[in-house]
């Protein structure tokens, strides 16, 4: 089960379920089940049938044991998902069904073959010939057909139709037709022969078979199912290649000796564990011994390795690409990053959009329809057309034609495609309404710090007054910085590569540090600090402080020796992407907004450097207050997309129409989004939004060509224009071509 969560209701808690659902065929399968489901009191579902996963909301006093029965009543299976890692992906079941799947398509077509070709060139039909194509149909319409025949039945048991309804019922009135024909009229006479037309031409009663029909028909939907269920294994590829990065077996070290091998699930916060060069890194944890590049493009996108160390983060599924590093485990089975991208990528593909969920729902009805339709079509052909041959091959045609898979594929195919493509570019789609959401926006929301910057305060410029040597100025600055904790005094002490020792160090909170170098009193800090030590500022300097300080940056002064001899101005540097993705995002005719708790002057510098001018700038407010921005906005009639990666976004990214969260800063920040980039870079943002909305336009053209199809398909049929076995043709193609569009997006750059 996908690590069930629990939440409070008006009436109790609830949990969240997942079941793989076996035996759907069609989308009005997959509404029939969210009916049933819908009928047990508090619960809800959303069930895909392209994914064949039901996510299930149910109050505590049900249990998963109850949804698998209610999914069993409705004719189907059901069983709990495992939590991701927990076991295999069920891959060699997957395709054990799919072989078997291709042999009952092979067989199908190797006997079809003979008796379509004896039907439509009546130069080969020999003495007999009509007797043989019975023998060789009669396989496919049992065995080939069986699929479809044993589901429509379980349907019948529970008062339903559905796709195999219409396939079992057309394929069984062709061949039933043919049978009586043959041995009660006279199309079972040696020497008899007939032409062919992909329209309705035969009027001679019992004279006419249909065999080719009722063997073209299961062995093109065979085809279409087995191409179907294959593009649907590739839709979820990139979903079940992040899966597999998982370890199976990791060797456990314990008292500085290895303890042997131990499965990955068996594996505890507080082991620690070898990865050798080439291996993967079996779970979350922290480097204890050991230098290393490790590769973590899989699951972030960035190819360049990152170096790590004693007391760097490694994150489980990357590869080690250098040394041998011993490693202490943090998190372990489903609380592991790649865990959570996994079951992040699964709620997904499983959540519906809008639009699909109306689909569902037409679907749901299409099928008794069509039933209506094809009766109708027999009545109307039969009464006043005079002729129950042709009035039986229309009505087949339209049961044929009229099967809802494409509709039912439209949008999950492209969103399994889409969010599994994301997420190897290292972005993370909540489901779709995300992508329905992206469509709409037109505001983009920035939070500054760690956003449009890095976080991390740098030493930005070395200001000596005239008379000092600027080695000398940072040199000293840096030393008696060394001591200190603040981020400040962290980036100034970090410009040069070893500190020199000081002694007498004291930091003064909200002023700054002091302490004695070479003999002298070195003070770094405000100018206040300065002059309550007895040294001068002199003009040249504090102007200099003011300057930097109007450019929205932390000036400090250093001083020693009676006078202030510089300033060091340290900022929050702005990532080196930040200005490209506000033209890229100005390109997808988004507005860019600066929103930050930060002063006026710093986010102004930040905003002037990315290029979003000074009205589009919001500053100096809590995190109330950023609620209030985005609230703001969306009043004036904006669609606000709000970016962000800290705890005090959390709750800005909850109330914007679409909450998109950098994955390098907090996990609660994350948990709000409706969007997650897994590395904090701005260009992935907007690789987000193009994403999502190039699957939001695949899925809309894939619903345009489904509805045309049926639109302009049944009515052909019931006109009989269009025999049966071309039909089955056309439904199967409708089908492929609809996930062959969906596939597209695995080419996204």
């Amino acid at each position: 089960m996908t690590e069930p969560t629990t939440a409070p209701t008006a009436t109790g808690t609830t949990h969240d379920v997942e079941l793989a659902i076996t035996g759907m065929t069609c989308a009005s399968c997959a509404h029939r089940i969210e009916r049933k489901l819908g009928k047990l009191d508090g619960v809800s579902a959303e069930v895909n049938y392209a994914t064949e996963r039901a996510l299930v909301t149910a109050p505590s006093a049900i249990d998963a044991d109850a949804l698998v029965a209610a999914v069993e009543a409705a004719g189907y299976q059901a069983v709990v998902t495992p939590p991701p890692g927990a076991q295999p992906d069920g891959g060699d079941d997957v395709d054990a069904a799919t072989d078997a799947l291709r042999r009952r398509l092979v067989v199908s077509a190797v006997l079809s073959a003979p008796v379509i070709a004896l039907a439509m060139v009546p130069a080969w039909q020999v003495d007999g010939w009509q007797w043989l194509s019975l023998a060789l149909a009669t396989p496919v319409v049992a065995w080939g057909g069986w699929p479809f025949h044993a589901a429509a039945a379980r349907h019948l048991r529970h008062r339903t139709a559905t796709m195999d309804t219409l396939v079992s019922m057309g394929v069984l009135a062709a061949f039933g037709w043919s049978l009586v024909a043959l041995l009660f009229g006279h199309a079972g006479e040696i020497g008899m022969r007939h032409g062919f037309s992909l329209t309705l031409q035969r009027d001679d009663g019992l004279g006419e078979i249909y065999l080719e029909a009722a063997t073209g028909v299961t062995t093109f939907l065979l085809a279409g199912r087995f191409l179907e269920r294959t593009a649907r294994r590739r839709a979820g590829a990139a979903l079940r290649s992040l899966a597999a990065l998982g370890v199976r077996e990791v060797e456990v070290v314990a008292d500085d000796a290895s303890t042997g091998l131990l499965p990955a699930d068996r594996l505890r916060v507080g082991q620690r564990f070898v990865v050798r060069p080439g291996e993967r890194v079996a779970t979350d944890g922290v480097v204890e011994t050991g230098t290393s590049a490790v590769d973590a493009s899989m699951l972030t996108g960035e190819p360049v390795p990152v170096e790590v160390g004693p007391g760097d983060v490694v994150v489980g599924g990357t590869v080690n690409a250098g040394g041998r590093l011993l490693v202490r485990a943090t998190r372990v089975g489903s609380d592991t990053a790649l865990a959570r991208m996994v079951r992040l990528v699964e709620e997904a593909q499983t959540r519906k959009a809008a639009v699909q969920r109306l689909v569902d729902r037409i679907a749901g009805v299409f099928v008794p329809i069509v039933l209506v339709v094809a009766l109708g079509t027999l009545l109307g052909w039969g009464l006043l057309g005079g002729s129950w041959t042709l009035a039986l091959s229309a009505a087949v045609a339209v049961l044929v034609v009229a099967c809802p898979c494409a509709l039912g594929l439209a949008t999950p195919t492209a969103l399994l495609v889409g969010t599994g493509r994301g997420a190897q570019l290292g972005v993370l789609l909540r489901g779709a309404p995300a992508l329905e959401q992206a469509q709409r926006i037109d505001v983009v929301v920035l939070d500054k710090t760690g956003t449009l910057t890095t976080g991390v305060m740098t030493l930005h410029d070395v200001v000596p007054a005239p008379g000092v040597e600027r080695d000398e100025l940072l040199r000293r600055a840096a030393a008696v910085e060394a001591g200190s904790e603040h981020p400040v005094g962290r980036a100034i002490a970090g410009a040069v590569e070893t500190a020199s020792e000081v002694d007498d160090f004291a930091a003064l909170p909200g002023l700054g540090v002091r302490a004695r170098f070479d003999g002298l009193e070195v003070v770094a800090g405000r100018a206040a600090l300065l002059r309550e030590r007895g040294l001068a500022v002199p003009p040249e300097v504090d102007a200099a402080r003011e300057r930097a300080e109007a450019a929205g940056r932390v000036a400090v002064l250093v001083g020693w020796d009676g006078r202030a001899r510089g300033v060091l101005e340290v900022a929050d540097a702005v990532r080196p992407t930040s200005r490209e993705a506000v033209e890229r995002l100005r390109a997808l005719g988004l507005r860019p907004v600066v929103l930050t708790g930060d002063h006026e002057r710093a986010a102004l510098r930040v905003a002037a450097e990315v290029g979003v001018p000074a009205e589009d700038v919001v500053a100096g407010v809590l995190p109330e207050g950023k609620v209030e921005a985005v609230r703001a906005l969306q009043r004036q009639g904006h669609a606000v997309a709000m970016v962000g990666d800290g705890v005090n976004d959390a709750a800005a990214l909850a109330s914007a129409d679409l909450g998109i969260a950098l994955g390098s800063g907090a996990a609660i920040a994350a948990e709000a989004a409706d969007v997650t980039v897994v590395r904090g870079d701005l260009l992935l943002v907007v690789d987000a939004v193009r994403l999502a909305r190039r699957t939001l336009a695949v899925i809309r053209s894939n619903l345009f060509w489904a509805f045309a199809y049926n639109v302009a398909a049944i009515p052909l049929a019931v006109a009989g224009l269009v025999s049966p076995m071309i039909a089955g043709g056309a439904m199967a193609a409708s089908s492929v071509l609809v996930v062959t569009n969906s596939l597209r997006l695995r080419r996204f750059r």
